[in-house]
């Protein structure tokens, strides 16, 4: 019996080791941890595999889900029970148990086995609540408003411009909302439900409840908006308890007064909200808006999302939001109508980071204004001093005139915020309801501490800058040996960051619109360095509801004011709607965003394919900002047709690898047909025979025929010889703008002319990244030359960085990876770089590469379990090459499978590896 015992404790010892061998983690639902109003009837549900073995596999997995977590820790799943499942997968399982109740909270966890003949333990238990997937799953609640906008003074589509004085309304009230409600039995959970239009802010007991800005997150108002979830379980208390809530306009209504890219109005501010409690009892309850509720205005007295926003301090209510205020006086809330609800399941925006100010100038006109080292997307936080009734004017600004006044020329001017204090003490106060893309603030009529002040100005005691942005998880990093490259990646970085709302926008003053090309041309920078799958699938969303009847994609979308003629239809723009899809089955694996986006696909090529004449396109804006002899703008060194055709093409055939993994056999056959013709009509209409390049002979024209592969096999070689020739005749200048210099980077790339794109990037005497760090800027700016008189906050020109990621560090996926399951490790060792090293946080795990060159080319790779990876050497036939220590080939887990005059190409699995390569 002692023995048996003994083997009995050995085996459950082997069996322990064996399953720390192999953990699970980050488990999510929808791309999320742990959401709150999911609104997918089948989400899909991902995690992460780590193990300290190389060449580690997922073999099997078995699910649990249940409502009640006590019994997930029974290892019990009374809502769905997988069993073992013999698969790999590890990303977008679909969920397959019992139907989901709206509202509910649903616990799970996941167990895998190995190709190692590991077991992992159970995961920990991950969550994920479902949202209200229908309007009678909001229980009775209204919309409510302050007041209400008569339709005849709506203004749907929104006026480009400012329009005549007396378009679009004025100043609006903008409400407050309370409701107070008694709760006497033990809460298990509580959940809110709300939106707010344009946006919101809600309290409970006197307490902001969550840290979001600027929710709920952008759409087209008139057919939809979203909806926030937060739990309030351990916030809420027995007795007397008060949900208080605060609007702002956004984008719902925007005001006539001040600075505005556009005239629009949907309506004054109005809310909904649920919020749903389950109490220990089995028993619910829910508290929702309607007339019940009071409302009344708030101390914000303008609310522009372009214009600014102005606080009187003297009208605040204490108490207003808290049990026990005397609300007598408020009038009760007026019930009315509202868009369709759908979850917001993008990260939110959130304050990011905090600046402390850099210097200060007092200037003569007696206005204060403050560096804050950086230009960034947010809103400025003061703390002054002074008399009842003193007012402040604040102005942010991005550059700086001649005479140190802040410069508002390029960014919508004026735009300004303004503070009337109450002459409490020091007080501080920030915009709650817009932002605006800004380094320098100035604050007019005031003094710094210790300033003669004989007309008793008020004293600002500190200014700071809160950097506001989506909170999308940051999963890369880049470092190298070249200082200059390493300040390209921040300076692009930063514009991604103060861009990165919840759409893509061109710049974070000016217009703050959601233009599409951005998403898929510096779409692979953005997503090296953050988690933005959410966002993503938000922008495939925005689209599916902008496109119009016959089929066109606009170029913004959310499509608030209709633009004309290539502002409104791009097919470098609205291509988007099928390259961004696709990017997120590629990158994440998403084969559901395909299925979901296939009709809105199929409609924008048949439009595309009826404005064609004779299969070529010749509208839109072109390579935009392209460096020609003109101000820059559209395109001006290649002809329209050859980028609108050329990204026609690009989508077909992309489409046919859609319709070929969706099996769609028809239509891939009739794709391939097409796309044939197009290519066909693209060679006859632009390839210059005597010449051997395309059109004028551009960067981009030759650029995109190459990468797009129209060029037909027998003219490749000489048409990339003419791209290099130009290259090298203007001594590596660039030249393409918004559209081409993707596609010239990745030719360039494709070519294994990684020196060419090393010798473009670093140098700083001519337009380009250098360039504009030259002359001061902290952010990528809207033009290679960092003009002062267009955006000094751009991200559209940041393709470099997918370079830096893709080509230095060598991070790609093989030509059928999906979700860096088969991850290509191909480092380019150029120029004078010494080292390198990047890290990408991919679906499946960390990927990362560090490589030095000094008196040996060494190598470090990691790759997660789950993967595996080709991993291309640089090392001449006669070198001998080591992983650590052995001589490659000793090593199982190492397969060389080609040796080639200038690299070793070998297969990995999972794990780290340090590869060495020593000359004879």
């Amino acid at each position: 019996m002692k023995k048996i015992l003994i083997g009995f404790c050995l085996i459950l010892l082997v069996q322990l080791a064996n399953s720390q061998q192999l953990k699970l983690q980050e488990l999510r639902c929808a791309y999320l941890q742990n959401p709150i109003g999911v609104d997918q009837v089948k989400p899909m549900l991902h995690w992460k595999l780590i193990s300290n073995q190389r060449s580690v596999l997922q073999t099997a997995y078995q699910i649990l889900v249940s409502d009640d977590s006590l019994v997930l820790v029974k290892d019990q799943g009374n809502i769905w029970k997988t069993g073992w499942v013999n698969s790999n997968q590890s990303i977008q399982v679909s969920y397959a148990g019992k139907s989901l109740v709206p509202a509910k909270k649903y616990y799970w966890k996941v167990q895998v086995k190995d190709n190692k003949g590991n077991t992992s333990q159970w995961s920990a238990i991950a969550s994920w609540r479902m949202g209200l997937l229908q309007k009678e799953d909001w229980i009775n609640a209204q919309w409510m408003a302050y007041e209400i906008l008569p339709d005849s003074s709506k203004i749907i589509p929104a006026i480009h411009g400012n329009g005549k004085k007396n378009w679009g309304p004025g100043k609006d009230v903008l409400p407050l909302f309370r409701k107070s409600f008694a709760l006497n039995k033990k809460i298990k959970e509580a959940t809110l439900f709300v939106s707010g239009l344009g946006h919101f802010e809600m309290s409970l007991n006197g307490k902001k409840i969550g840290d979001h800005f600027l929710d709920p997150g952008w759409t087209q108002y008139s057919k939809q908006a979203l909806y926030v979830g937060f739990d309030l379980t351990a916030l809420l208390k027995n007795g007397e308890n008060c949900l208080g809530a605060e609007l702002g306009n956004g984008f719902y209504y925007q005001p006539r007064e001040r600075y505005r890219k556009l005239t629009g109005a949907y309506g004054y501010p109005k809310m909904i909200c649920r919020l749903a409690i389950v109490y220990a009892d089995g028993t619910t309850e829910n508290i929702v808006s309607d007339q019940s509720w009071k409302t009344a205005s708030s101390p914000t007295y303008f609310s522009s999302i372009y214009g600014g926003e102005d606080y009187d301090a003297n009208l605040e209510q204490k108490g207003w939001n808290q049990t026990g205020f005397d609300d007598r006086d408020w009038k009760e809330v007026i019930v009315t109508n509202g868009p369709a609800l759908v979850a917001q399941m993008a990260e939110p925006l959130k304050v990011m980071k905090t600046f402390s100010t850099q210097s200060v100038r007092s200037l003569t006109n007696q206005s204060l204004v403050y560096d804050l080292g950086q230009n960034m997307s947010g809103i400025p936080l003061i703390r002054v001093q002074g008399k009842k009734g003193d007012t402040l004017r604040i102005y942010t600004a991005e550059l700086l005139n001649e005479d140190g006044t802040a410069n508002q020329k390029a960014t919508g001017s004026p735009s300004y915020y303004t503070y009337v204090l109450k002459g409490d003490g020091i007080e501080s106060w920030h915009p709650k309801f817009t932002y605006y893309g800004y380094r320098y603030v100035q604050i007019q009529k005031a003094v710094q501490p210790g300033e003669p002040n004989a007309r008793h100005l008020p004293v600002v005691i500190e200014v700071k800058g809160l950097h506001t942005s989506n909170a999308a998880k940051s999963v890369g990093a880049f470092k190298s040996s070249n200082e200059l490259f390493n300040q390209t990646n921040q300076l692009i970085d930063w514009a991604i960051k103060s861009n990165m709302a919840s759409v893509f926008t061109d710049c974070p003053h000016r217009e703050k619109l959601g233009w599409l090309e951005e998403a898929h041309l510096v779409g692979a920078s953005v997503k090296f360095e953050y988690d933005i799958a959410s966002l993503c699938r938000k922008i495939v969303k925005d689209m599916q509801v902008a496109q119009t009847e016959d089929g066109l994609i606009p170029d913004i979308a959310p499509e608030y004011v209709q633009f004309e003629q290539g502002f409104r239809d791009s097919p470098e723009w609205g291509s988007n709607a099928i390259l961004l899809p696709w990017y997120l089955y590629q990158w994440y694996g998403d084969k559901q965003v395909l299925e979901e986006s296939y009709e809105m696909m199929q409609r924008y090529l048949a439009y595309l394919d009826r404005k064609s004449n004779q299969h070529i396109l010749s509208h839109g804006l072109g390579d935009w900002f392209d460096l020609g002899p003109k101000r820059p703008g559209e395109s001006q060194l290649t002809p329209k047709g050859v980028t609108a055709t050329a990204i026609y093409y690009h989508d077909i055939d992309i489409m046919t690898k859609i319709a070929q993994v969706l099996g769609k056999t028809a239509d891939q056959d009739r794709y391939q047909v097409l796309g044939a013709s197009v290519k066909k009509a693209f060679n006859q209409a632009f390839y210059q025979e005597a010449t051997a390049q395309y059109a004028t002979g551009s960067q981009t024209a030759n650029a995109m025929a190459l990468y797009m592969n129209l060029v037909e096999p027998a003219n490749r070689q000489a048409v990339l010889n003419n791209l290099v020739k130009d290259l090298t005749n203007r001594n590596y200048a660039l030249t393409a703008g918004d559209i081409g210099y993707r596609y010239l980077l990745k030719a360039l790339d494709q070519a294994g002319r990684s020196d060419l794109i090393f010798a473009m990037n670093n140098r700083s005497d001519v337009p380009g990244y250098g360039y504009q760090l030259s002359k001061g800027a902290t952010a990528l700016t809207e033009s290679w030359q960092a003009l002062p008189n267009v955006s000094n906050n751009h991200f559209m020109l940041g393709h470099i960085m997918e370079w830096f990621y893709e080509g230095l560090g060598g991070i790609s996926q093989m030509t059928d990876g999906v979700g860096f399951g088969q991850v290509l490790i191909r480092p380019q060792v150029v120029g004078d770089l010494k080292q390198v090293s990047v890290s990408y946080g991919s679906m499946k795990g960390l990927i990362k590469t560090s490589w030095k060159n000094e008196k040996a080319f060494e190598l470090d790779v990691e790759i997660p379990a789950n993967s595996t990876a080709q991993v291309e050497i640089p090392a001449g036939m006669q070198d001998k090459i080591f992983e650590s220590g052995k001589l490659v080939g000793q090593d199982a887990n190492i397969k060389i499978i080609a040796r080639k005059a200038d690299q070793l190409v070998v297969t990995i699995g999972s794990g780290l590896y340090h590869f060495k390569v020593q000359k004879p």
